[in-house]
């Protein structure tokens, strides 16, 4: 019997789930899921019939850190390595040209947080909590993305007390993008990828790419940036059907027709 892979990609026609699948571990993060997110996200870019991606963990947790058991016996060598594959499965989920919700339960400690953080937003259950106590254990770890997402001093309050943020203050401090209902929450994310999927591929991978160039930029750069877009979609003829299904979703009644007069 072939041995489980510590990441699965699932698909589920134009949404691809990949999925952190060490239950057994509490999908703790070590050396062979770092591979593996690289190399989903790889395969993912490659195949173009990929609209949107959903990040999950398989069972009750996302994900519960690093897999600190993997690290006895080693030298400073293979830490310092296995630390770099950890950064490079981070960077393979940040450069996917797609559009990719984390979808996080239970606890999300530590590299878990940093794999949530690298998707584009992140959906969590009412049960979710998120903890990052990298300098408890000794090392270093979450003191980049963390801090731009809700601010220095705010990551500084996290990382220095080790203590556990629930779900509802991560939503207030825009680490979460939605809150929803345990039960619901794959529900809910496949509802939210397959409505991404329905937009242009182009124009959905612009709109991402825009924003994420914008956003290490000042606003007058990020406006050109937004107009070299707008250029690459017009070069494209796929603008035009959109047009077209935004006046047949609009109708030519009552308040549509209003709506559709203020655009």
């Amino acid at each position: 019997m072939a041995e489980k892979k510590p990441v699965e990609v699932r698909r589920e026609g134009a949404i691809a789930r990949v999925v952190l699948s060490r239950p057994q571990a509490r999908n703790a993060l070590n050396l062979p899921m770092c591979h593996g997110l690289a190399e989903a996200f790889a395969g993912i870019d490659r195949d173009a019939d990929i609209r949107a991606v959903l990040v999950e963990g398989e069972g009750p947790v996302f994900c519960a850190g690093a897999d600190l058991k993997e690290r006895k016996g080693h030298d400073a060598a293979w830490i310092r390595q296995r630390r770099l594959a950890s950064f490079a499965a981070y960077a393979a989920i940040e450069r996917c040209t797609r559009p990719v919700i984390a979808l996080v339960q239970g606890p999300t400690v530590g590299s878990g947080g940093e794999i949530a953080m690298s998707c584009d937003f992140i959906v969590a259950a009412g049960d979710a909590s998120f903890r990052f106590p990298e300098a408890h254990w000794g090392t270093v770890g979450a003191t980049q993305r963390l801090q731009r997402v809700i601010g220095v001093s705010r990551a500084k309050e996290l990382l220095f007390t080790a203590r556990e943020m629930p779900a509802g203050e991560a939503y207030a401090l825009g680490m979460v993008a939605r809150l929803v209902e345990p039960a619901r929450l794959k529900e809910e994310g496949m509802a939210m990828a397959l409505k991404i999927a329905e937009a242009p591929p182009l124009s959905m991978a612009l709109t991402k790419q825009s924003i994420d160039l914008g956003s290490r930029t000042d606003l007058e750069s990020g406006i050109r940036v937004e107009l070299a877009a707008i250029e690459r979609v017009l070069a494209d003829d796929g603008w035009k059907s959109g047009i077209d299904r935004f006046l047949q979703s609009v109708g030519t009644n009552g308040n549509e027709a209003g709506e559709a007069r203020t655009v």
